[in-house]
């Protein structure tokens, strides 16, 4: 198994994470496909939508470490707090800006003593993610994370 460690950054634990925000950019593009009927290969590389690629990234590495060094390291208490605090900014600061943006868009597309050039180019809208997003992002990290280590470790 150590081959396999060692192809991407010969870190488990980052590649794990690396997974898992592989693995949910991917799903998002599906879960656009699946609801919208449409081909948006954007979704790939774009932040924002389901499920949160943050999320499984923050929770990939928090799992992950757990599984390899216990629930009670320090090093799982760093991994957590970051979780924590990157999926709190993903539903709740990154979601109000895109929430702004919806609004200043509007803004500048129905303004009509001005041209919209004037303005510059639009906002992007889809920067946060709602609870549910945050959520399944979780919890698809949590599982790469723990079974990648599992499986890697064994």
């Amino acid at each position: 198994m150590r081959n396999v460690v060692d192809f991407l950054t010969g870190n488990l634990i980052l590649n794990l994470a690396i997974l898992a925000w592989a693995a949910a950019q991917v799903i998002k593009f599906f879960v656009v496909l699946a609801t919208e009927h449409r081909v948006d290969w954007r979704y790939i590389l774009s932040s924002g939508g389901m499920p949160s690629s943050h999320s499984s990234l923050v929770c990939a590495c928090a799992s992950s470490v757990a599984y390899l060094y216990g629930w009670s390291s320090p090093l799982f208490a760093l991994a957590a707090v970051l979780a924590v605090v990157v999926m709190y900014d993903a539903s709740n600061v990154r979601r109000a800006a895109g929430e702004q943006a919806k609004v200043l868009n509007y803004i500048m597309e129905h303004w009509n003593q001005m041209k919209p050039e004037m303005f510059g180019k639009q906002l992007k809208e889809l920067l946060g993610h709602t609870p549910l997003q945050v959520f399944m992002g979780a919890l698809l990290g949590i599982a790469i994370g723990w079974g990648g280590a599992w499986l890697f470790t064994r």
